[in-house]
């Protein structure tokens, strides 16, 4: 908890934040340690009254997040019909900074 608040010693927080976007209940953060050698994506669910009710974290990973169609029900074979029908719209790519433009896994989040 002291890592992530800054609560501990040292000057402020062990990393960067490169971007923050939100869509709808979706906020995405992303970002690098202090070295910029290791490359990180935040999502967190924001629920009613502002709440984060769910938080999913992607390490050196590039990430391309993408939004279902309505009535898509948000589970992994909707998911796939979704992408076969093409009724879904990409609303966010990963910026990799310089350092990890290397080969890294991707990874397709639907919202």
């Amino acid at each position: 908890m002291r890592l992530l608040t800054g609560g501990g010693a040292g000057a402020g927080l062990p990393f960067k934040v490169r971007s923050l976007d939100a869509f709808g209940p979706t906020v995405l953060a992303e970002g690098t340690d202090a070295a910029g050698a290791l490359y990180w994506v935040h999502a967190w669910t924001v629920g009613p009254g502002g709440r984060v009710t769910e938080v999913r974290e992607y390490c050196n990973t590039a990430l391309v997040v993408t939004r279902l169609a309505a009535g898509g029900g948000g589970d992994v074979a909707a998911a796939a019909a979704c992408s076969r029908s093409q009724s879904s719209e990409q609303v966010w790519q990963s910026r990799l900074p310089d350092r990890a433009r290397r080969n890294l896994p991707g990874l397709v989040l639907a919202i």
